[in-house]
């Protein structure tokens, strides 16, 4: 199933409130995914110009986004992003077929 690396921010009140009330996040973030019908792999908290990052896996694309659009309504995040990741094998595979039709491709001329 494919995988997702998705980033966000909490904003100024869900720090107010995890410091009047501290909470797992991580737990929080997996009943939020498996209510989606998805998996979490992992959860970080991170620092730089994100404060946490979840891994997930979930059927498609499609599937990740019911969860995303809870998370950004209830305000407790902002600058949301989700990327697909791709195991080594899956590239491999893309590689080898980009090498199939590549000869199909006719470039802009110059």
């Amino acid at each position: 199933m494919p995988l997702f690396v998705t980033t966000g921010c909490y904003t100024a009140t869900s720090a107010k409130g995890m410091l009047d009330n501290p909470s797992n996040r991580e737990k929080a973030a997996r009943g939020i995914m498996e209510a989606a019908g998805g998996k979490l792999h992992s959860f970080y908290v991170t620092t730089g110009e994100t404060d946490w990052m979840a891994i997930t896996e979930f059927d498609d694309g499609a599937d990740l986004i019911p969860a995303l659009l809870v998370i950004g309504a209830s305000g407790a995040v902002s600058n949301v992003k989700t990327v697909r990741a791709y195991t080594g094998a899956e590239f491999k595979a893309a590689q080898e077929k980009a090498g199939t039709i590549a000869s199909t491709y006719k470039p802009p001329a110059k």
